[in-house]
C-alpha cells in the first residue's frame, strides 16, 4: 500500500520564496512631497512602496502636519525629504516621531548643484551681474548660515527641476536604500540606473521642445522654476510673491506690473495650490496672457510616472503661452 503523499514539494517552494531577496521585508520608506516621492518609487519599483506625506494638491509651503503622518513617521526606516528650507513642517517632526529612522536630505545629496535664491519682483535688480552655483559633492553645512543683503534665503529649493539633480537625487536614494536593505541593493541599482537613462531622454525631449520659446520673458507666482529656467535657457523675470505663504503687498504688485509693461512678459503663470485671484489682478490691462504652472504635481497620480509627467506639463504650459 503507497503511503500518502505529503506536499514537501509545496513547503520547499514556499520556503525558497519566503527567501528570496525581492520577497525579504523590506524598509518602511517615507517620501516628503510629491516629486520626491515619485523618484524615490522609481528606485524602490518591484520591491516596496513609499509612503507620502503631502498629497494631492497640497503645497509643503503651507502644509500642516495630521495624525496619520507621524505615525508614518514613528514606522518609517528611512525619510526622505529635501530639507528644512523647503519642508519647514517637518524640522521637529522627523526628530520628534522619525525616531528610528534614518533622515536623507536631497538638499545635501553629493552632486546636487544648487542656486542662489532670488528675490520676487524685479530679479535682475538684485542678481549683481553674475549667477552663484553650489555644487555639493559632500555634506555642507554653511548652507543658510547667513542670508544676503535682501534678507532672503541663500538657497532655491526646488533643485528637482532639474534634470542632472534629479539623476543626483536618484543616485542619493539608491545608496541610501541599498544602506538599509542590502538584499534588494541590486533592485535599487538597476532601478535607479534605468531611471537615470529616463532623466536624460526626458532632458533631450524638453531641450527641443522649448528651444523655440527660449528667451521669452514671463513672470511666475513664486520662484520655483529657476533650475527649469536654467536648463533651457528661459528667461523668467519676475515672481509675485517672495513667501506663498503671504500675500505680497500693494507695492510688489505694482511692481510686477511695471515689469510687465517694461520688459514685454508674454506671460504670467499662476499655480493650483494657491489663490488665482493674483495673477487676474497683475494682468488686468496688459498685453500678458494667463497660464499654469505646477512645480509639484497637484493633479498628477503619485508614482514613478509623476515625475516626467510634471516636467512634461511644465514644459508644454509654458509652449503654449510663450509660443501662442
Amino acid at each position: 500500500m503507497r503511503a500518502a503523499m505529503r506536499p514537501l514539494p509545496l513547503l520547499a517552494l514556499a520556503a525558497a520564496l519566503s527567501a528570496s531577496p525581492a520577497l525579504a521585508e523590506s524598509p518602511k520608506v517615507v517620501a516628503s512631497i510629491k516629486p520626491v516621492h515619485s523618484l524615490v518609487a522609481a528606485v524602490m519599483e518591484g520591491v516596496a512602496e513609499p509612503a507620502l506625506i503631502v498629497r494631492g494638491a497640497a503645497s509643503p509651503h503651507t502644509y500642516a502636519m495630521k495624525p496619520s503622518d507621524a505615525k508614518a513617521l514613528a514606522a518609517a526606516d528611512l525619510v526622505f525629504w529635501i530639507g528644512p528650507e523647503l519642508e519647514g513642517f517637518l524640522d521637529k517632526p522627523v526628530t520628534a516621531n522619525a525616531k528610528k529612522a534614518t533622515s536623507v536630505t536631497l538638499l545635501e545629496a553629493p552632486g546636487v548643484t544648487l542656486l542662489d535664491a532670488r528675490e520676487g519682483g524685479a530679479w535682475e535688480a538684485h542678481d549683481h551681474g553674475h549667477e552663484h552655483t553650489h555644487d555639493h559633492d559632500h555634506k555642507h553645512d554653511d548652507k543658510h548660515a547667513h542670508e544676503d543683503e535682501h534678507g532672503h534665503d541663500e538657497v532655491n529649493t526646488h533643485i528637482w527641476l532639474s534634470p542632472a539633480n534629479a539623476r543626483a537625487m536618484v543616485a542619493a536614494i539608491a545608496e541610501a536604500l541599498s544602506a538599509k536593505d542590502p538584499a534588494n541593493a541590486a533592485a535599487y541599482t538597476a532601478n535607479a540606473e534605468r531611471t537615470a537613462r529616463s532623466i536624460d531622454a526626458l532632458d533631450a525631449e524638453l531641450k527641443a521642445a522649448l528651444a523655440p520659446v527660449a528667451g521669452k520673458p514671463f513672470v511666475v507666482f513664486h520662484d520655483a522654476y529657476q533650475y527649469f529656467e536654467a536648463q533651457y535657457g528661459l528667461n523668467g523675470v519676475g515672481a509675485i510673491t517672495v513667501n506663498p505663504e503671504r500675500r505680497p503687498s500693494a507695492k510688489r504688485l505694482s511692481e510686477i506690473r511695471a515689469k510687465i509693461g517694461g520688459l514685454g512678459a508674454a506671460c504670467v503663470f499662476a499655480e493650483p495650490q494657491f489663490e488665482p485671484a493674483l495673477v487676474n489682478t497683475i494682468v488686468e490691462g496688459t498685453p500678458a496672457k494667463k497660464g499654469v504652472l505646477d512645480p509639484e504635481g497637484a493633479d498628477l497620480k503619485d508614482g514613478p510616472g509623476l515625475y516626467p509627467a510634471l516636467m512634461r506639463n511644465i514644459a508644454a504650459s509654458l509652449k503654449d503661452c510663450l509660443g501662442s
